[in-house]
C-alpha cells in the first residue's frame, strides 16, 4: 500500500498523511493518532529509500500553473506561452528539466500535496489566482518556491512580477491624455495582480474631473470575455476608453467593439496589459502596457536555484512600459 492509498482510506490529503506519519506538529493529535493507527492496521510502511530520494536533487523544476478563478483557461494561452517559453530556455541552461502542471484546485491542501510528492527540487508557481491563502501556507514552510505575481508586504512569498499599480496609472494617464473621459476597466479586481492594475487606474481616474468610470468584470478567455463585453455593450453606452487588464480580454473587446460598429480608436480608444507576441499584430495594432515576461522568467529562475541553494532573497517587481500603438 502507498501513501496516496493510505491518505484516500483516512479521508485525507497526502501531505496531511506524510505529516502524521513524521509526527509533524501541525497534524491535529486525534488525526496523527487516527492514521498511524490505520497505517499499523493495512500494514503500511514508509518508504524510507524513496523519502531519502525525495531529499536529493531531481534535476527537475516544477512550474505549477493554478486555475482557481479562471477554469477554462488553457496553457495555449498566449501570455502562459511566453512565460513557459522564457521559463523552459533558462532552466536548459542550467540543465534543468521542466515538469509543467496545470492545476485546478480542489481542497486547501492542493499545493502541498504537489509539494509533498518529492518529484522536483523547487517551484515555480505562475499566478496566484484566488489562491493566495493555499501559496502563503505553502511557502511558510517551503522556501524552494517563487511565484509570479503581486508582492504584499509581511507576505511569506517570494515574488517576481511588474509594478502593475504603475501600469495601471500609466494605461488610464495615456487614455485621459487621449481625450477620454468615460472609461471602462475589463477584469475582476479580486485577482491580485488585476487588483492592483485597477488600483492603479482608479488613481490617476480619481485625479480627473468631469470622468466617469466602470468597472466590468469578466474571464480571461478570449470567447468568454467577447460574449461578455458585447452583452455589456447591447446594455449600456459604449465607454470612449478601455482599458483592459490583459492584452486577450483587449482584443476580445476590439473585437466586439467593430461588431457593433465602434471604430478603434475614433470611437474608442484601447489599453491591454502585457504585450503579448499578438499585440503588434491586431487591426489596429494594441496600444498596451509591457510586461518583459523574457526577462522575468529568467530571474524567477535565478531568484528559486539562489533559495534552493540556501540563499535569502527578496521579491522583485519590474517596471512595466507604455507602448503605444494604433489602438490608442
Amino acid at each position: 500500500m502507498g501513501l496516496v492509498e493510505l491518505a484516500k482510506i483516512a479521508g485525507v490529503s497526502v501531505s496531511t498523511a506524510s505529516r502524521a506519519l513524521s509526527n509533524h506538529p501541525r497534524v491535529a493529535k486525534a488525526t496523527r493518532e487516527r492514521i498511524l493507527y490505520l497505517a499499523k492496521e493495512l500494514g503500511f510502511r514508509l518508504n524510507q529509500t524513496a523519502s531519502a530520494l525525495r531529499k536529493q536533487r531531481t534535476g527537475a523544476i516544477g512550474v505549477v500553473v493554478p486555475l482557481g478563478h479562471e477554469r477554462d483557461q488553457s496553457l495555449s494561452d498566449p501570455f502562459f506561452m511566453g512565460l513557459l517559453g522564457g521559463l523552459a530556455d533558462a532552466l536548459a541552461k542550467r540543465s534543468y528539466d521542466l515538469l509543467l502542471s496545470r492545476v485546478v484546485p480542489e481542497g486547501p491542501d492542493w499545493l502541498e500535496d504537489i509539494i509533498a510528492a518529492g518529484r522536483v527540487d523547487g517551484i515555480i508557481l505562475i499566478g496566484q489566482s484566488n489562491e493566495i491563502e493555499a501559496i502563503e501556507r505553502a511557502a511558510e514552510r517551503y522556501p524552494q518556491m517563487i511565484v509570479w505575481g503581486a508582492a504584499r508586504l509581511g507576505s511569506h512569498q517570494v515574488t517576481v512580477g511588474t509594478d502593475n499599480l504603475t501600469g495601471g496609472e500609466l494605461a488610464a494617464r495615456h487614455l485621459l491624455q487621449r481625450g477620454c473621459r468615460r472609461l471602462a476597466f475589463l477584469g475582476s479586481p479580486d485577482v491580485p495582480e488585476f487588483a492592483d492594475r485597477y488600483r492603479g487606474f482608479h488613481a490617476a481616474v480619481a485625479e480627473a474631473t468631469d470622468v466617469t468610470a466602470v468597472v466590468v468584470p469578466m474571464h480571461l478567455t478570449l470567447e468568454d470575455a467577447y460574449r461578455e463585453i458585447s452583452g455589456y455593450l447591447a446594455t449600456h453606452p459604449a465607454p470612449d476608453g478601455i482599458f483592459a487588464a490583459s492584452d486577450v480580454v483587449a482584443m476580445s473587446a476590439m473585437r466586439a467593439l467593430s461588431d457593433r460598429g465602434l471604430r478603434v480608436p475614433a470611437d474608442v480608444a484601447v489599453v491591454g496589459y502585457d504585450d503579448i507576441v499578438l499585440a503588434p499584430h491586431t487591426s489596429p495594432p494594441l496600444t498596451t502596457v509591457r510586461q518583459d515576461v523574457r526577462y522575468g522568467a529568467e530571474l524567477m529562475v535565478e531568484l528559486l536555484l539562489a533559495r534552493i541553494g540556501g540563499a535569502t532573497v527578496g521579491s522583485v517587481a519590474m517596471q512595466p512600459e507604455l507602448i503605444v500603438r494604433g489602438s490608442a
